[in-house]
Order: C-alpha cells, then sequence, then structure tokens
C-alpha cells in the first residue's frame, strides 16, 4: 500500500536514475504550455492556472463529490472517530504565505495540449503515460518544494483530468518523472480499481474536491471538500480505494470517511469567503483523502483569496463535525 508523505519522498530520491530511465523511450520535444499567470483573455476562454471552470461539470451529478449528505444519517461510531481528531479546521491554502500564494494549483488545458511521457515510481497501480502536462505546468509548493509536489491537468475539450504526485519536470519538461499518476472521465463514476493509489493516498482524485476561488466568488460550492487528518486506519470506505496506514485501530477513521459541520453550528457572523465555504461543508460535507494535518482542508493556490477571512475558519472546532453513516469497509 502506498502513503504520500516522507517516506514517498525518501523512496523517490534513493531511486536510481539509471532505473527510472531503463524503460523510458526518448521523449519528443518539450511542448509549449499556456503562461502560468493567468491572462484576461485565457480566463474567458477558461484555459490556464486556475482558470475559471463555471459551467464545467466535474464527474456526474451523482458521483460521491456532488451529492449532498446534509440529511444522511449520523454513523454510530461518530462521537469516538471525532474525538480522535484533535485541532480545529484550518485552510491549507490562501493569499499570501512566504511570498505568494499556496495551496494545490490546476491547470486547463485544450485538447490539442502534447502529450509527454510520464515515469512512475509506482507503475503497477498508475494510469500509464503519456499525459497532456504544459512543460510550465504549475507544481504544488513551486518548482523547489520538497512537499507532495501534485501536478493537476484538467484537458477541457476531452473532459479528462490527469493528475500526478511527487512530480518532477526533465529536460526542460520533455518528460516527468513522478510516484504515481491517475486519469479520471469527467463524463464517468468509474473508481479505480480495488486497492490502487493515486496522485493521493486514497487514490482519490484531488481536484473534484478542491475549494476553488471562482465557485467560492459565484457565492456557493457544490461539492464535497478534501481534508486530511494526521492518523488514519489500516482502512477505505469507498469512493475511496486505498489506505495508507498499519494501524487497525477502530479509533482512527478510515481513508474515504465522510464528515460534515453540524447543522446547529452558527456561520452568519463569518466574512462571505468562509460563510460559503462552511455551508458548503454543512450540505456536501469534507472526504477525508491523505494523511496530513489535523483537520486541514485543501484549496487552490490563488492570489485572490481573501486571508484574513479564511483564517476565521480557525475558530471552527473539530467537535463541531460529525461523522456521515459509513457504508462497507475495506480492511487491511
Amino acid at each position: 500500500m502506498r502513503s504520500f508523505g516522507t517516506g514517498f519522498r525518501v523512496a523517490v530520491l534513493g531511486l536510481g536514475l539509471g532505473g527510472l530511465l531503463a524503460s523510458c523511450a526518448a521523449p519528443p520535444p518539450p511542448a509549449v504550455g499556456p503562461s502560468p499567470r493567468l491572462s484576461a483573455s485565457a480566463y474567458a476562454a477558461k484555459l490556464g492556472v486556475n482558470a475559471d471552470l463555471t459551467g464545467l461539470q466535474i464527474f456526474p451529478k451523482s458521483n460521491p463529490w456532488n451529492t449532498r449528505i446534509d440529511k444522511s444519517k449520523v454513523d454510530k461510531n461518530s462521537k469516538k472517530l471525532i474525538k480522535g481528531i484533535k485541532g480545529k479546521l484550518h485552510a491549507d491554502f490562501g493569499a499570501d504565505w512566504d511570498g505568494g500564494p499556496f495551496g494545490i494549483p490546476y491547470v486547463v488545458v485544450s485538447g490539442s495540449q502534447a502529450k509527454v511521457p510520464v515515469k512512475f515510481y509506482w507503475a503497477d497501480e498508475s494510469d500509464k503515460g503519456p499525459y497532456p502536462i504544459p512543460t510550465n505546468a504549475p507544481i504544488e509548493g513551486g518548482a523547489k518544494s520538497d512537499g507532495d509536489r501534485h501536478v493537476l491537468v484538467l484537458d477541457r475539450d476531452n473532459k479528462l483530468l490527469y493528475e500526478i504526485g511527487n512530480a518532477y519536470p526533465k529536460d526542460g519538461g520533455a518528460w516527468w518523472q513522478a510516484g504515481a499518476g491517475a486519469k479520471f472521465n469527467l463524463n464517468s463514476n468509474k473508481l479505480r480499481p480495488k486497492g490502487w493509489t493515486s496522485a493521493d493516498a486514497a487514490g482519490l482524485p484531488i481536484l473534484p474536491g478542491l475549494v476553488r476561488y471562482d465557485e467560492v466568488a459565484s457565492g456557493k460550492i457544490t461539492h464535497a471538500i478534501r481534508f486530511t487528518v494526521a492518523k488514519t486506519r489500516k482502512a477505505y470506505i469507498s469512493p475511496a480505494r486505498h489506505y495508507a496506514s498499519n494501524s487497525r485501530s477502530s479509533s482512527l477513521p478510515p481513508m474515504g470517511m465522510r464528515v460534515r459541520l453540524k447543522k446547529s453550528f452558527k456561520i452568519s457572523s463569518y466574512p462571505k469567503q468562509a460563510r460559503v465555504i462552511l455551508q458548503a461543508m454543512k450540505t456536501y460535507g469534507l472526504i477525508l483523502a491523505d494523511n496530513g494535518s489535523n483537520w486541514y482542508v485543501s484549496g487552490t493556490a490563488d492570489d485572490r483569496w481573501n486571508d484574513a477571512a479564511l483564517n476565521t475558519l480557525k475558530k471552527v472546532p473539530g467537535s463541531a463535525f460529525e461523522v456521515v453513516k459509513m457504508g462497507k469497509m475495506t480492511k487491511g
């Protein structure tokens, strides 16, 4: 089973370059991608970095990411599970940290974007390339990051989502080295094979669970939100397909666990950006997707965020959440 954390980075760094290249075909010339700074024309055309996705349906409305859970039953083990996740809510994204936006960026490309080879460390659980990754595709944390280094590419015309983790461009972006990668058809509810990871530890897509600026600005988020906790169980529930833990403790949450902000929690006093996010947490909830810090929620790296508004989310205690009734659990 795979986990995308410190151990992953050590494993990748320890892998010889010769081994990585052994079965890699000669790459084509570097592709010319969209500008990393989103111009007005690109934004209007919905192409580019963090482009407005309004009007583009990410997975069918019946997909777990897009279904409401505000009227679903509470899981019988909710209190025990929530008690074990200490801390308060935290927006792991914003406009300015260490001199620039932070979070997980994405890039929207056209169907004509040239595809390049990708060499995976965990090829047995990855979807084979090539992938349509622009040479200047944004990397989570920046080019020098030692973090998860996610790269998310959405092919607007073919309705396909490509995601890779621990991604490193090689030869100027002529090919990429990554831990694992996954392709998702935006018109399908098909899950990854059982036991398979993705660019995320739980084997889930990342983009559908990000809080994006364009949707918050519109006043409404209509999907569940990705979040992390420090310790998870060696188990998962659908739509997750993979676990990343050695512990079988029933006090720990399985990957794919869904929580929601309690109906009784008052949000009217929060600033607009925070209020839109909190309302989505009541209506669509959050899906556990990776190991990380407790109650960290994921969003896009965008300089248009109001960090002061997002920081008010830190007032929300973990005890304000409850676990939505879980289905069949796959245990390791």
